[in-house]
């Protein structure tokens, strides 16, 4: 498997991936604590927003809001105004941190983020150097999973995190009308020449097409961090959808892939990231950071942010940019942010030729390749 991944040099450094869609690069292993965002009052004051599927937008219990939403663009209110609380804290996500004991273990009850974890705590490797500038666009799609990975899968496994089971945190680029769910049905895809990655479809089923509570439409990264879109049925009174999803999924991995930053603020789409990526740490879940294909914000800022969290932090990046290099307009359709469709819709058919491919074929293909990386990496790997 990933025989045609490219090779890494005594540095670290990945060549870029090659224009054709049978080739996915594939890499080596690549904090001060924040407050809780306090976006409630922001939140709770945008209008009604246009995005591709139908969800329900929740407040908290006694507060809930029906909207129906149709195609994905930014909203029109943006929440640059969301403070940063330094006393806020998260609510406990799983059962299983009752019992945690020792560094960076949750606590019963109202629980902050031990502020010990970081980029290297519990890590024995020699720190790297800050990432360079345009060095995340060398990165391959996917990656390697870390020592720095192994241990906080080992932990996550420790606390009773299940390895058959992934979520998501996102927008509307991660609903299950397009993205992954379509591997629950065998007569819906066709995996062509990687069918080796048949086993990964079969150890996490039932993971591709469950709907995530921390994936919306309109969903950004400040926005999984407000009780104020966390579904009432499922999440507890004042918990936010990214700690209701850890709790009620209970994964071992999840992917984190956020689009937007609504009020092109990318240093605050930083600060909200930093806080996600800490509290699913935190949690004993790996978080799988993805660059993005658009470039709305300009400058490609928000994708050298992640690959740059990700690389200081020693988690794994799946560098969803640039496996869509090759593709005609970047798999991007006109607006310069939805991805382009396969021939009637056919987006899990990938014995297509490479003329035929879309912007979600290469999602899908891509995603399923970095799950089968951590299937292969973490879980066959961390036995004691």
């Amino acid at each position: 498997m990933f025989a045609n991944r490219v090779q890494i040099d005594k540095m670290g450094v990945i060549a870029s991936p090659a224009p054709a869609p049978p080739l996915r690069g594939r890499g080596s292993e690549a904090t001060k604590q924040s407050g809780v965002s306090d976006a409630e009052n922001e939140i709770a004051s945008l209008p009604s927003v246009a995005r591709n599927d139908n969800f329900r937008l929740f407040s908290h219990p006694a507060k809930r809001f029906d909207l129906t939403l149709v195609g994905c663009v930014c909203l029109a209110a943006a929440l640059a105004g969301c403070g940063v609380h330094p006393a806020a804290t998260l609510p406990v996500t799983n059962a299983a941190t009752e019992a945690a004991t020792g560094s960076g273990a949750a606590t019963v009850g109202p629980a902050t983020i031990n502020p010990t974890i970081g980029p290297t705590e519990g890590s024995t490797s020699t720190p790297r150097p800050t990432l360079a500038p345009d060095a995340w666009k060398t990165l391959p799609t996917i990656p390697a999973f870390s020592e720095r990975a192994m241990e906080i899968y080992r932990r996550g496994l420790a606390l009773g995190r299940n390895p058959n089971v992934f979520s998501k945190i996102g927008d509307c680029q991660n609903i299950t009308t397009y993205f992954l769910a379509d591997f629950e049905n065998p007569d819906k895809y066709r995996l062509g020449q990687y069918a080796d990655l048949q086993p990964t479809i079969d150890w996490f089923k039932g993971s591709f097409g469950r709907k995530s509570l921390s994936v919306h439409g309109g969903m950004n990264v400040a926005a999984v961090l407000s009780p104020l879109w966390a579904d009432p049925d499922s999440c507890n009174a004042g918990e936010n959808p990214m700690a209701c999803e850890l709790r009620v999924n209970n994964p071992g991995i999840v992917i984190i892939s956020e689009e937007e930053a609504w009020s092109g603020d990318v240093a605050k789409y930083g600060t909200y990231l930093r806080q996600v990526i800490e509290y699913t740490i935190a949690q004993g879940v790996v978080p799988i950071l993805a660059t993005k294909a658009d470039n709305l914000e300009g400058g490609n800022r928000i994708d050298a942010l992640i690959a740059g969290l990700a690389w200081e932090y020693d988690i794994p990046l799946w560098n969803f940019w640039g496996s869509v290099q090759w593709l005609p307009t970047h798999g991007l359709s006109q607006d310069g942010f939805h991805l382009t469709q396969g021939y009637n819709f056919k987006n899990y058919f990938f014995d297509q030729p490479s003329a035929d491919w879309s912007g979600w074929m290469e999602r899908n293909l891509t995603a399923l390749q970095v799950l089968d990386a951590a299937r292969r990496e973490l879980d066959m790997q961390s036995a004691p």
